[in-house]
């Protein structure tokens, strides 16, 4: 039991026993003659504690003063002669070490030579002398020219023996430490002798400075000493304010009547289990007899559960029990903890009107959470659909046991709704899914006086606590309304989804399993959840236009069908990323000699900019293909229209500029079956075989477009008939959950389990690893390889002679006839002889012709020269220079390619 001073029990004195009134009591408490001694006791004992304590911290700063200073003494001192040491003997090392030092001791003048290089050294490093001796100690140098010869004072036996000494002498200037080193010439004999000395006074001098700020320190710590006594002194006062035993008994009492009359009940119990102390709030709370205390707490009547969490002396905070028709908050703490007697201090608080006021708060709570819920939860992707999913999976069923989101076929489409149209259901979420309302997908006309028409009408949200009486409700249609009251929906929220002064569509709320209608609280809360989510629909509708938008100059920047060729069998896919518009494209170019050009890219980054540039990419590639170019060629012009696209162009806050792109450019010759490919910062093309094989042809790898400074290089690539070539962007190989060796790996794979099929197929099969919707554009391009035969093709080597056009011509005849071209006879001999006279004329042997029978009727004639012939108008009396102007007019296209080894004139005619 604690007891206090003045009173002889913790408790306090009976009821019945007469008490002195207060003011008689204080009025001896403070009469003269019994305030003093209790006061002076309390004050001397606080002053006496002070000064002790006072006394103490002095003679421990003195301590650790003098400690530190006499540490700081032998440190230095120490520190000093090991630093003399330590520079003395590397001092004198160096400079016996030093080139020229042993020549110089065999010099017949050797101090003229080391007197001026001592001097120098010793000044340099702070020495205090540099001597150079002989073996018999006879000095060379000094500084102090008149000891040069005499002999040096120390000990220089162990140095002559081709050692090291290093001593402590107390010379003529001092306390010093000298070191002493032999002086070895080439072949290890010792010559001479150096020595090196400093004196300690100059290495030292460290504790000399730190003194007055040990001094300084102890003065403070003194001074806060000082201090620190003299501010408990004066908290030992103002807290006892010099109370002696009946002041402090006033105060007991004083406690005592306040733990009587606070409105909070406090139980006192021992280690034992009795109860010490019981105050009337206690009592009442707990019904406890009068005689409780001192008796156990399991023998006082309390229901099991209240005696048996007192009895245990554990811990608890707020645990809540209920006595009778009490709810009462305990809170439990052991004593002991603190150093007091064993036992456990409870507090009882009843918490019955308290209960009613949180279960309030918890409702609002739960309100707030799904506000929070809706912020984070609605409008986390920018699709109009899945928006409204969100918000009425978040509604049920925490706010309503069926929700139903219903939206203008505009807003579906990105556009602004327009009054008048019809809704559709677009999301649905119940707790039950037959319940018979309706269903997502159908469209919805409500009727003037439904609630929903209401609602959208005026803007204003509309509750119907009690469908049964609503007959504005019941007639949209008897039948379906009298199944949905049979159903069990009694109460309605219409809300409408306004995103400004536009309204989008509506939200209703419905409930059966919960009894109570919707109230106007309720109805506050439905209408912030709408707010919300109509922001997040309204967002998801102007990025669905402004999507829309961008795909649809997207696909009108793409080919929309390829062009007619014979050399490869193609079939193409094109995905759109999951999130705007990319810049994947592809180009399917036919070029002069029946080859074709495939051609695929990439512009790096998303969105109406790298759309538009991707057209203009795609329009350069279109011109740059028409010139014949090499595909190095082709891509180093690429390189320097990247560059420079955006130079003329100021970015703006919703457009960058371009910071690259990757292509790869392929030409394919179905005579050779030879494809001549480059790649700018592009994956490498894969090859799938006849037999089923898959491989990636090794292209070198240039930098990316726009990046400059490199060279293009090309791969030729032999093309068995009846293979395949694909190319691809990036995006169907490598994404955020893969690398670009784990996607080259599936792509491999499913290139062979398509082996065998049309190029369609195989399109198909490839797409098939790719997820739904994936996170960048794919592009995909598979060709098949056709091959000219033998039978489609006719050349000839000319001699650089003009008798020789004649028989150009003949042969050429007979071709044709043999293969039913007699019709294109004429015009073709016409159009070689002009071109073969051309090249006998202008350019150099060998001179060749080819005929090439495809969709129409190649003629090409090639030499050796690189001039490239150009057409012109001749004037009437001009005896030439008409040639490829008939040339130009009987033809249907012609055109000049480059070859390494020359160039290649050709004609095409379209076969009749």
């Amino acid at each position: 039991m604690v007891r206090l001073p003045g009173r002889s029990d913790t408790r306090p004195p009976p009821s019945g026993t007469p008490r002195a009134p207060l003011a008689e009591r204080e009025q001896t408490a403070t009469r003269p003659g019994h305030m003093p001694s209790g006061r002076r006791w309390s004050a001397q004992s606080g002053r006496s504690v002070a000064g002790q304590v006072f006394m103490l911290q002095v003679v421990i700063v003195l301590l650790l003063v003098v400690s530190a200073v006499v540490a700081q003494v032998l440190q230095v001192r120490h520190d000093s002669s090991k630093e003399a040491r330590n520079r003395s003997l590397a001092v004198a090392e160096s400079f016996a070490n030093a080139p020229g030092t042993a020549a110089a001791l065999r010099l017949p003048d050797p101090t003229a030579v080391l007197q001026p290089k001592a001097e120098a050294v010793r000044k340099a490093t702070g020495v205090d002398f540099i001597v150079v001796m002989n073996t018999e100690g006879i000095r060379y140098t000094h500084p102090k020219p008149d000891r040069i010869g005499k002999k040096f004072v120390g000990n220089i036996g162990p140095a002559v023996a081709g050692g090291t000494v290093t001593e402590e002498v107390k010379g003529t200037i001092g306390e010093l430490v000298q070191a002493v080193v032999p002086v070895r010439d080439a072949d290890g004999k010792v010559v001479g002798l150096v020595s090196a000395g400093i004196t300690t006074a100059h290495v030292g001098g460290a504790a000399d400075q730190q003194l007055p700020l040990l001094l300084t320190s102890a003065a403070a710590a003194l001074a806060l000493a000082t201090a620190g006594t003299a501010l408990v002194s004066r908290r030992l006062r103002r807290q006892t304010h010099g109370l002696g035993p009946h002041e402090m008994t006033r105060m007991y009492e004083h406690h005592d009547a306040v733990l009587h009359s606070v409105r909070e009940g406090v139980l006192i119990v021992g280690g034992d289990g009795r109860l010490m102390l019981a105050n009337d709030e206690a009592q009442r709370l707990l019904d406890l007899p009068p005689d409780a205390e001192h008796r156990r707490i399991r023998d006082l009547g309390l229901d099991s559960d209240t005696a048996e969490l007192i009895a245990s002396g554990r811990m608890a905070t707020d645990e809540v029990i209920l006595v009778k028709d009490r709810l009462l908050a305990v809170n439990q703490r052991p004593i002991e903890v603190r150093g007091g007697p064993p036992g456990s201090v409870i507090t009882l608080r009843d918490s019955t009107e308290l209960r009613a006021l949180s279960g309030r708060a918890e409702v609002a709570r739960e309100r707030l959470n799904m506000l929070y819920d809706a912020g984070v939860g609605i409008g986390t992707s920018l699709d109009v659909t899945r928006t409204a999913e969100e918000l009425a999976e978040l509604a049920v069923p925490r706010f309503a046991d069926y929700a139903a989101i219903d939206l203008y076929d505009a807003v579906l489409k990105g556009e602004e709704p327009k009054p008048g149209d019809a809704l559709r259901r677009v999301a649905f979420t119940g707790l039950d899914k037959d319940a018979p309302l309706y269903q997502v997908g159908e469209r919805i006309r409500f009727v003037p006086s439904s609630p929903q028409a209401r609602c959208l009408d005026s803007g204003e949200s509309v509750v119907e606590p009690r469908l049964r009486d609503a007959p504005g409700w019941r007639a949209q249609d008897v039948e379906l309304t009298g199944r949905i009251l049979e159903f069990g929906i009694h109460s309605l929220i219409s809300v409408p989804l306004r995103a400004g002064n536009l309204v989008l569509g509506l939200a209703n709320f419905c409930r059966s399993e919960k009894l109570a209608p919707f109230d106007t609280e309720e109805l506050a809360l439905a209408e912030e959840l709408v707010a919300r989510a109509a922001i997040s629909i309204d967002n998801a509708r102007r990025y669905t236009r402004e999507h829309s938008m961008a795909v649809a100059l997207q696909r009108s920047l793409l080919p929309r069908s390829l062009p007619e060729q014979s050399a490869l069998d193609i079939a193409y896919r094109y995905l759109p990323a999951q999130a705007g518009v990319g810049g994947d494209w592809f180009d399917v170019l036919p070029l002069s000699g029946a080859r074709v050009a495939l051609v695929i890219g990439d512009v790096v980054g998303h969105g109406l900019h790298a759309a538009a540039t991707m057209g203009r990419l795609r329009t350069a590639v279109h011109n740059f293909a028409a010139l014949d170019l090499t595909p190095d060629e082709l891509l180093s012009l690429m390189d320097e229209l990247v560059g420079r696209i955006d130079q003329d162009e100021t970015p703006t806050d919703s457009t960058a500029p371009v910071t690259g792109a990757t292509c790869i450019y392929a030409i394919y010759d179905p005579v050779s079956r030879r494809c001549t490919v480059a790649r700018a910062g592009h994956p490498p093309p894969a090859l799938l075989r006849p037999d089923g094989s898959v491989e990636f042809p090794e292209v070198p790898a240039g930098p990316p477009l726009g990046v400059g400074g490199l060279p293009f290089e090309t791969a030729d690539v032999e093309l068995p008939e009846g293979s395949s070539l694909v190319l691809y962007t990036d995006g169907l190989v490598e994404d955020r959950q893969r690398d670009i060796d784990e996607g080259l790996e599936l792509l491999a794979g499913a290139l062979e389990s398509a082996a065998g099929g049309t190029p369609d197929e195989t399109c198909a099969a490839v797409l098939e690893r790719l997820p739904a919707r994936p996170s960048d554009d794919v592009a995909l391009i598979v060709a098949r390889t056709r091959a000219l035969g033998t039978d489609q093709i006719a050349e000839w080597q000319v001699p650089a002679d003009p008798a020789a056009v004649s028989e150009v011509r003949s042969k050429v005849t007979r071709q044709l006839a043999d293969w039913d071209l007699d019709d294109l006879s004429f015009t073709t001999e016409l159009i070689l002889s002009e071109l073969v006279t051309n090249a006998i004329r202008y350019g150099r042997a060998p001179i060749g012709v080819r005929l090439l029978r495809d969709r129409t009727l190649i003629c090409e004639v090639s030499d050796a020269s690189t001039t490239s012939p150009h057409l012109r108008y001749a004037a009437s009396t001009d005896e030439g220079g008409r040639g490829l102007f008939l040339v130009a007019q009987l033809a249907e296209r012609w055109g000049t390619r480059y070859t390494p080894s020359g160039k290649v004139i050709w004609a095409e005619q379209p076969l009749p």
